[in-house]
């Protein structure tokens, strides 16, 4: 009968431990399913008012083509015939030619509306992320360009590369919610 008992008791054991472990690695699974539900309320983007245009998120993020894209506030644009945001802002002779153009890939397409008034709209396909169109506008323009990070691009990264070598803290989580940061637009920053 002892060694009923003894057996029994291993028997017990051994179950007991299995239920344990079962029951340990549910609650490890809840807890990563915990963790992505709280960590899809926030989402990263960039503070368009702290941003310096340093040129890190077109070749710091971790997707081949940076989710940093320009946007353009056109309530804030002057719609001005020589854009500094579009040209630069010392040409070699003050013409249209593409030698004068901020944007190392033609990302910014040039509309003409009427003398003197042109519009200036941002192809995010071809947009990296570099800047340069952001800091002509804020150096000798309105700021009406400015960087954003793109959430059907971004993977929203727990420790976001970009964020990590801004030199300027342009970086931060906002809820998912209101996921954009707006030139111009009042928010709580």
């Amino acid at each position: 009968m002892e060694e009923e008992k003894e057996k029994l008791t291993k028997r017990d054991f051994i179950k007991s431990g299995i239920r344990g472990l079962c029951l340990l690695g549910m609650g490890g699974i809840l807890g990563i399913l915990v963790n992505r539900a709280r960590g899809s309320d926030l989402v990263w983007q960039l503070d368009p008012y702290k941003c310096i245009q340093c040129g890190r998120c077109a070749d710091n993020c971790v997707l081949e083509v940076s989710a940093v894209k320009c946007v353009h506030n056109f309530a804030m644009c002057g719609y001005c015939r020589l854009c500094t945001g579009y040209f630069n802002p010392q040409p070699n002779a003050l013409n249209t030619g593409a030698e004068n153009q901020l944007c190392p890939l033609g990302a910014i397409k040039r509309t003409y509306i009427e003398d003197p008034y042109y519009e200036y709209t941002i192809d995010e396909n071809l947009c990296i992320g570099c800047g340069k169109c952001v800091k002509g506008c804020y150096s000798f323009g309105n700021g009406s360009l400015f960087l954003q990070v793109r959430h059907d691009r971004c993977l929203n990264c727990n420790d976001c590369s970009i964020a990590r070598v801004c030199p300027a803290g342009a970086f931060k989580r906002v809820p998912a919610s209101h996921p954009y940061l707006f030139k111009g637009v009042e928010y709580k920053g």
